[in-house]
């Protein structure tokens, strides 16, 4: 049980102590994993920036994903749950649309007049808060990878063993300090698991040492 995203952080910059030689760049999965990353960036004394992903959600359960969105212009989706739910390729490209919208918006209050922090042989942590279905990691890993990451690696405070069974191919590394077997929600892992606000990641993206460009 972590105290809150900043406890989590910490616990998980412990696991990452190696990577401190060559100063990483951590990104945070906005929102919430921009919390996590910041507290291991400071520990590491590593560079920050965001990486803005957004769920494709079913339109009548948006809570319910069938894919993600990241910067980059990266797309996944889970096509056997698309058609298992009976949803039509207009139905999915119209929520599509909506979230590249938001997610254009993000970027843009997120990093005001400042560009996106350069990737290309660089050594990048991915943090979130927690991996749920993998699927917001996946599109933030594909996007690190088409920005030129020399090594990709994953970190978030807790994720079910399968799941992270599913993401170890994808990455040079991944890092996760509590694999429960029995995981319901991210949230049930945190004794405070308050929302993080764009004011927040503003915030903590504001007050961080500036990410090399």
């Amino acid at each position: 049980m972590f105290i809150d995203r900043a406890d989590a952080g910490a616990r998980l910059a412990a696991r990452l102590a190696h990577l401190r030689p060559v100063r990483p760049l951590v990104l945070g999965l906005a929102r919430g994993g921009v919390v996590v990353a910041a507290e291991v960036a400071r520990r590491l004394d590593a560079d920050l920036d965001a990486v803005v992903v957004r769920k494709v959600g079913v339109p009548w359960h948006p809570e319910l994903g069938v894919g993600a969105i990241a910067e980059g212009g990266i797309v996944l989706l889970n096509p056997a749950l698309i058609a298992e739910l009976g949803l039509a390729r207009a139905d999915i490209a119209r929520v599509i649309r909506r979230e590249r919208r938001v997610l254009r918006e993000r970027v843009a209050e997120y990093r005001r007049d400042r560009p996106a922090t350069a990737l290309a042989g660089r050594v990048v942590v991915l943090v979130d808060d927690g991996l749920a279905t993998g699927f917001t990691a996946r599109a933030a890993i594909a996007s690190a990878r088409r920005r030129g990451a020399e090594r990709v690696v994953l970190a978030s405070p807790v994720a079910p063993p399968s799941v992270v069974a599913q993401l170890r191919p994808l990455v040079d590394e991944i890092v996760v300090v509590d694999e429960p077997d029995f995981f319901t929600s991210i949230g049930e892992h945190y004794l405070d698991f308050s929302e993080t606000t764009d004011d927040d990641v503003r915030r903590l993206l504001g007050t961080a040492r500036p990410a090399v460009a």
